[in-house]
């Protein structure tokens, strides 16, 4: 016996309901609903999901008993609606529409009129006393089977559509008369058969069968695809397939088609909100071919179509308890409901829409928290274009950070600061960015790379900052010597325009109007709400005092991550930084040398030999006074200017814990990268410039993420890790001191063996206790460590035995787990997920099978030997919604994300802890 592939909809009752969404589709679902409820609904039936994957399965041919249960299903039509399918007397007409579980607006074909040919187009005339109509019917049957079941270019039909209005002197689709639209007919066909080599097909049943089958189609077809990708939908749902009768809105002034949702579907506004057309049908809306009336106009032009209506509406959104998109056709003064299904809306629209539900009694504050997708909120935190506003598109990237912004085109950092002391507005383009460019980002509305993945450094720093930045837009071409760049034939220079839309990825020429979303009290109601819920608790990535009060304003409990190095590019301090790096080379050597020496007096020898190493040691200690001096002297300044920084961080985070993460990029990225930088650089430091560009290329190292970083330069120079020791005790003393409630936590990052963990912890905690001793002030703190490496992980019980806390820096860890490099990624990582090798991008949505599995062994095992380990993560993870809802799970006590992204992880959070297990971001 065959599976049950068709269900009915017809006299009132439908076999299916709301709640069948998996099997029926979205709209299949809604229509059964629909007839359940007494609407007024054309019948027809649904072919199921299930049908369409078997129908893959079977090497693209229907299931068994598929077609056999259709004609059977359509004789049930034939009798409710009291026509024949085929016949020339009396013809039925149905639309085939396609209809997933997710709404996908616009990506899956339709067939509508089908069952026209010249003989049932001829009944239809006859039967309706409208012969231009039936004739407009036929034309828009053949041009739509031509083009979505037979695959010829559209622009075919259009131009000879053209072609006869010009001939005619018709200036739109409605001027034409009946003799024009059999003319259109005709040409039509012409060129299906120039194009096919095969005559229109004129069996309905033919028809039929090629048209649902080139809907299954349409579910691989490449927009669908794409579609799938971009809003996570899985591959093997399948679409179903309605097939109902048609009902036509373009008989004349009695009759029309529109669209319209149950609130303004932009602002969440409580009121109808759509459009319509007379004598039309429903492609004309959505196609743009005549201008539409707003749907209040239908109050004047039908009021009692339009009462119905808006009674239909509110039921149904009463009934739904959400927003509703809905499609209708008014045929000959009678309304019928063709669609309903959850709308698609904005993210503000989103908050505003679950919050007055609350408060009308339709949902509860879970389901309020539920119905909006958390990454949603990104869209109430930055600028974002006007979406009414015609822009032109030059090229798009990956989306690295949210907003958007305009600004002048500049090519260097040191170009961007300067153009911003004199008010102007900038945006940096670069192929890639470093730490060096740190400046000129900060000073730039905008950030644009050619290259680069969403967690390179432009992208991290950008999102740290809510700077819009798009990055890996491989068809611009950057040309520093010209100052420009090249994209699909448009050269930009420097100077011109452009705006950046972090956001949707796009990179546009000239200055796009820009909107600023507002947070208003929805959005404090629903983080209310989401705070009272979940468990899991949001920090922030936080490098400055202006970071750590944006974030805290946006409700984060703490600073998970604290990246000194990159305090090192404020102000003149690099040229601290660099003496102090460039004096340890000489001295770190020098000191070894004069440590072998002392050790071969100790141990005794001739005179001779002595008096030799007496003359060496001399001569040593005269040599390293100079290193001392920068070494100690570059110290000595990042202390003073550290400490500072940290008061700042404190003081804006009173009462809150603060994870400072000691020195971690190899020190070759704090040094300048050319000759020319480096003769400037010897003549600040009064150097020699040789000298110095030989100690520079001698840091040179061909894998720098798995090279000299981390905790190794601690292990090497304990000096640097003393001194940001220092720098964070004292200031933490002196905040005590003034009232601020101070809890810091010290982090060594890229720890694989506790043993360096251990050299590590002792040097931090000999300082804390020398400051405390100093100053009077005893504070609580902490000292953990990141993990990142898999090596860490699997040992975290040993590792354990020193730190106080775990931070997984996910970032790294997908790098080390994959062996993959994040900035070199984009070459290959978007066929990966095209063809189904990774479900996602894996420095975007946290891999649970490998990267997850480190870091729930990881947890384990730490608690297995400190059961109060505080565990949480600090990669960007942190801030994405299914990896958030994974930390959750796993029972991490914290993530940590960037400070525009704080909101968004506490209502993933909320969401967490609801539980839910089903994707969250398609509501339709």
């Amino acid at each position: 016996m065959s599976n049950k592939y068709v269900y009915l909809f017809a006299n009132g009752a439908a076999e299916g309901n709301g709640g069948m969404k998996d099997l029926l589709g979205g709209k299949g679902a809604g229509l059964a609903e629909m007839t359940n409820a007494g609407l007024p609904v054309p019948p027809g039936f649904t072919i199921t999901t299930e049908a369409c994957n078997a129908y893959y399965d079977s090497g693209e041919q229907f299931p068994e008993g598929m077609w056999d249960q259709v004609l059977t299903a359509l004789e049930t039509v034939e009798a409710a609606t009291g026509k024949k399918f085929g016949s020339a007397a009396n013809p039925l007409l149905v639309s085939v529409r396609s209809g997933a579980k997710f709404s996908m607006p616009g990506m899956m074909d339709t067939v509508l009129n089908l069952g026209l040919n010249d003989e049932t187009m001829q009944g239809l005339a006859a039967l309706t006393s409208n012969q231009r109509f039936a004739y407009d019917a036929y034309r828009r049957f053949i041009q739509m089977f031509g083009k979505i079941v037979l695959g010829i270019d559209g622009d075919l039909f259009e131009e000879a559509l053209e072609k006869v209005k010009r001939s005619v002197k018709a200036k739109t689709d409605t001027d034409l008369k009946a003799a024009d639209l059999a003319k259109v007919c005709k040409a039509f066909k012409r060129i299906i058969k120039r194009e096919t080599g095969s005559e229109f097909p004129t069996d309905p049943f033919q028809q039929l069968e090629a048209s649902i089958k080139a809907v299954f189609r349409s579910w691989n077809g490449d927009r669908a695809i794409a579609y799938r990708r971009r809003e996570k939908i899985p591959d093997n749902l399948g679409t179903g397939v309605n097939v109902v009768t048609m009902v036509f809105g373009n008989m004349g002034e009695d009759s029309g088609t529109g669209v319209a949702f149950t609130r303004n579907p932009a602002t969440g506004e409580k009121e109808l909100f759509g459009d319509y057309l007379f004598n039309a049908q429903g492609e004309d809306v959505v196609a743009g071919i005549r201008t539409p009336k707003h749907i209040d106009e239908l109050k004047e032009d039908m009021p009692e179509i339009y009462d119905q209506f808006v009674q239909v509406a509110a039921k149904l959104e009463r009934h739904y308890r959400d927003m509703q998109d809905l499609e209708f056709t008014v045929e000959r003064g009678k309304l019928w409901m063709l669609q309903t299904r959850n709308g698609k809306r904005t993210g503000p629209a989103g908050v505003k829409i679950a919050v007055d539900m609350v408060k009308e009694g339709l949902i509860d504050e879970q389901t309020a928290l539920m119905r909006v997708p958390a990454n949603d909120l990104d869209q109430l935190l930055h600028k974002m274009i006007d979406p009414k506003a015609k822009v032109n598109v030059l090229t798009t990237g990956i989306n690295a950070s949210p907003g958007a912004a305009s600004g002048k085109v500049v090519f260097t950092p040191g170009e961007a600061e300067q153009l911003k002391e004199k008010g102007e507005r900038v945006v940096l383009v670069r192929r890639e960015t470093s730490p060096e460019d740190v400046r000129g980002m900060d000073a730039a509305q905008a950030i644009l790379t050619s290259t680069g993945g969403p967690t390179s450094h432009a992208a991290v720093v950008a999102r740290g900052w809510g700077k819009p930045c798009v990055v890996g837009a491989g068809a611009i071409a950057v040309d520093y010597a010209k100052n420009e760049f090249s994209v699909n034939g448009t050269r930009v220079r420097r100077g011109d325009w452009i705006t950046v839309d972090g956001t949707n990825g796009r990179v546009i020429l000239g200055q796009a109007p820009l909107i600023d979303p507002e947070l208003g009290e929805d959005f404090r109601q629903l983080m209310e709400w989401a705070d009272k819920i979940r468990t899991l608790k949001i920090r922030t990535n936080a490098d400055t005092p202006a970071d750590a009060a944006v974030a805290r304003s946006f409700g984060a409990q703490g600073i998970g991550l604290c990246r000194t190095e990159h305090m090192f590019f404020a102000g003149d301090r690099i040229d601290s930084v660099r003496q102090m790096i460039l004096g340890s080379l000489d001295y770190k050597r020098l000191e070894r040398e004069l440590q072998l020496v002392e050790a071969e007096l100790q141990r005794g020898g001739g005179p001779k030999r002595r008096k030799q190493l007496q003359e060496t040691r001399q001569k040593l200690k005269k040599n390293l006074e100079e290193p001392k001096r920068l070494y100690k002297g570059g110290l000595n300044a990042l202390l003073r200017l550290q400490r500072k920084d940290f008061e700042g961080i404190f003081r804006a985070m009173d009462g809150l814990p603060v994870t400072i993460r000691t020195l971690d990029p190899p020190l070759h990225e704090f040094l300048p990268h050319g000759e020319e930088d480096t003769r400037k650089l010897a003549r600040k430091l009064k150097v020699n410039a040789k000298n110095l560009w030989d100690k520079v290329q001698s840091l040179h190292e061909a894998n720098p993420m798995l090279g000299h970083r981390g905790c190794r330069l601690g292990v090497v120079f304990p000096e640097i890790t003393e001194m940001q020791a220092r720098a964070i005790f004292e200031a933490a003393a002196n905040m005590q001191k003034k009232g601020v409630k101070v809890l810091p936590e010290v982090m060594i990052p890229l720890v694989s063996d506790v043993k360096e963990l251990k050299l590590q912890a002792e040097v931090v905690r000999r300082v804390a206790s020398e400051v405390m001793e100093k100053t009077g002030q005893n504070f609580e703190y902490l000292v953990g460590t990141m993990i990142e490496l898999p090596r860490a992980a699997l040992t975290a019980d040993r590792i354990a035995e020193v730190a106080e806390f775990f931070s997984f820096g996910t970032n790294d860890l997908t790098q080390t787990t994959f062996g993959i490099s994040r900035d070199d990624s984009g070459k290959f990582l978007p066929m990966y997920i095209q063809t189904g090798i990774l479900k996602d991008d894996p420095f975007q949505v946290l891999d649970r099978e490998g990267v997850g599995q480190l870091v729930q062994i990881g947890t384990e095992r730490g608690r297995k030997t400190r059961p109060d380990l505080k565990v949480g993560i600090c990669g960007e993870h942190g801030g994405e919604p299914s990896s958030v809802h994974f930390c959750h799970m796993v029972g991490l006590n914290y993530v940590s994300c960037s400070p525009y992204r704080v909101p968004i992880a506490r209502l993933a959070a909320a969401q967490a802890a609801l539980g839910s297990q089903q994707t969250i971001s398609h509501t339709a």
